[in-house]
């Protein structure tokens, strides 16, 4: 049951993550209210990095700012961490 809470959060914070870099980037475009990187990071931290990857592939946003891509690339793999730590404790 709890991985079926964690697939479910995963998927909401995905999608906010997805929308969020829609957002930015429009606002960048126009130059209007951006969201701090650190909002973007934490999302991503706390499950949404699939959302993160694919509204920077899709919007074409943040993947030239080599240290937003250093910062992203490490909530991935503390993300991916936790689920393995979390994953060997549920056995």
């Amino acid at each position: 049951m709890q991985v079926l809470y964690y697939l479910i959060a995963m998927l909401v914070l995905s999608a906010a993550s997805f929308v969020l870099y829609g957002w930015d980037k429009r606002q960048a475009k126009n130059d209007g209210w951006r969201v701090p990187e650190r909002n973007l990071h934490v999302l991503s931290l706390l499950g949404g990095w699939p959302g993160a990857l694919m509204g920077q592939k899709y919007f074409r946003h943040k993947t030239q700012k080599q240290s937003f891509q250093i910062t992203y690339w490490f909530t991935v793999v503390a993300n991916l961490g936790m689920v393995i730590v979390a994953w060997f404790q549920l056995l």
